[in-house]
């Protein structure tokens, strides 16, 4: 049952959510997107799924086009959720999914290495058309970048998959800029797939820039921090078992009071603009670049709702540069994930 709270976010006008191009590629989604990893991976024991398609249905018709997936979130569940929840509004929606891991022979709950060579790629996009219930995969991401398989190779491989009409748009995640200008040269890249929020700004150092240069869009994901930026965490906050946030530097007690000057920053911001913490920190987002497409997930109805609304505010000059002056002041503890997953992580 949802509380007051909860009511008070579904008021929401009927009016369809703003709409953003993707860079130069003419791929057009709505402003927020919906990263649906959380659904029934990474945090703890999943949801119901009818409840999860219901949710995301309800996210289609509240104007929310754009949403991603992924072969490793589940493993393939992810997929198979997305795809019967989107079904009968295939036409409405555009679906995001991504290659680029390998499990261990008969299967497993977790990646144990990365493999983008091309046969695989092909597999992979073979599988999750029957898992998502498609005739075309709408944007197709490499998750991780392939050390051992030439950047060139990758993009030769999506190309032939969208002159198949398998693919339509091709993604990178967490590439860093010699990569996308390579991958770019062989198949243009639509959209960057990578972390981006108040307390996760490293995009800013180069790849910003060298997305605007060659017209690709960006997709940041975790923008509300994995939950952090809501306001809703400090100190004393657990998490359960199997929720993969316990085995993240940034989420040690230590380090949640350390980062609660950042909480306290949007929550200066979000009172005067009667909003909350979260709608602040998406709103942020999106006025860094009109192509900058943020990607948050939720499991609760009225968390959509509330995401949903931040495409609505307007941050002034002045907010923007109150918000970046007082977080430059902020130095975030804690790294984003333990050194022995910062390459082979799929979250």
């Amino acid at each position: 049952m949802l509380t007051a709270k909860g009511r008070a976010f579904l008021t929401l006008s009927k009016k369809d959510m703003e709409k953003r191009k993707l860079g130069k590629s003419g791929l057009e989604v709505s402003a927020l997107g919906y990263g649906c990893m959380g659904l029934d991976y990474a945090y703890g024991k999943p949801a119901d799924k009818k409840e999860m398609v219901s949710l995301l249905r309800a996210a289609v018709d509240k104007g929310v086009t754009f949403f991603d997936t992924a072969e490793v979130y589940g493993p393939l569940t992810n997929e198979e959720l997305v795809g019967e929840a989107l079904a009968p509004v295939r036409d409405r929606v555009v679906i995001a999914t991504k290659f680029g891991f390998k499990f261990a022979s008969g299967g497993g709950s977790r990646p144990v290495g990365v493999d983008s060579h091309p046969k695989h790629i092909r597999e992979v996009a073979e599988a999750s058309l029957k898992r998502l219930k498609v005739d075309v995969i709408d944007l197709l991401y490499q998750h991780r970048v392939d050390p051992n398989v030439p950047i060139e190779d990758v993009a030769g491989a999506v190309k032939d998959l969208i002159r198949e009409g398998k693919v339509r748009y091709f993604g990178l995640s967490e590439a860093g800029v010699q990569t996308i200008r390579r991958a770019h040269a062989v198949q243009p890249v639509a959209a960057l797939q990578s972390e981006y929020s108040l307390w996760t700004r490293d995009p800013e150092h180069e790849v910003l820039s060298v997305l605007e240069e060659l017209g690709i869009g960006f997709v940041p994901y975790s923008p509300l921090g994995r939950g952090f930026l809501t306001g809703k965490m400090d100190s004393n906050t657990r998490f359960e078992s199997g929720d993969f946030r316990n085995s993240l530097p940034r989420f040690a007690p230590e380090a949640l009071a350390a980062n609660q000057a950042l909480i306290d920053l949007l929550g200066q911001v979000a009172q005067r603009k009667q909003a909350t913490p979260a709608q602040i920190a998406l709103a942020w987002l999106l006025a860094q670049k009109p192509w900058i497409v943020p990607i948050p997930g939720t499991t609760k109805l009225y968390r959509l709702e509330e995401n949903i609304k931040a495409a609505e505010i307007r941050l002034t000059a002045d907010d923007l540069r109150e918000i970046d002056g007082a977080a430059a002041k902020i130095v975030v503890q804690g790294e984003r994930y333990p050194e022995s997953l910062e390459k082979m992580t799929g979250l």
